[in-house]
């Protein structure tokens, strides 16, 4: 039998699954309400942070302080447009030779990396 915990937890990494709008925490709560009635904000953060903690998701960190969640844990890229706030994968191959490159460099272990592109984006561009 199933925990009314791992019931909430399993509707969230659900979620993040099926959409690519990289969603902060506040529109995962939005939706996971609907298959989830009583979920509180508060589980929703406390579950965001022990996934991303455990690798399950990622947590895309912002200037401002917000975070927006992938359910992608593999590493890849991104790309912010500054018009409309989207956030959307970059479809290349992942580049493990710069953390090698880095490590060299630095001499500091390197454990991976993430990579955020800002500018406009396609759709936004056209409406210009």
């Amino acid at each position: 039998m199933r925990t009314k915990r791992s019931v909430q937890k399993e509707a969230i990494i659900e979620y993040l699954k099926s959409v690519d709008t990289h969603p902060n925490a506040d529109e995962i709560y939005d939706n996971v309400r609907k298959k989830v009635p009583d979920i509180s904000l508060g589980t929703v953060y406390r579950n965001l942070k022990k996934m991303t903690q455990s690798g399950e998701i990622l947590r895309i960190g912002f200037d401002d302080g917000g975070g927006r969640f992938d359910g992608n844990p593999k590493p890849h890229y991104h790309f912010n447009c500054v018009k409309c706030l989207r956030v959307y994968d970059i479809k290349i191959p992942y580049i493990d030779e710069l953390d090698e490159r880095i490590s060299k460099i630095t001499e500091n272990s390197i454990h991976g990396h993430t990579l955020m592109f800002r500018g406009v984006c396609k759709n936004c561009k056209s409406k210009d």
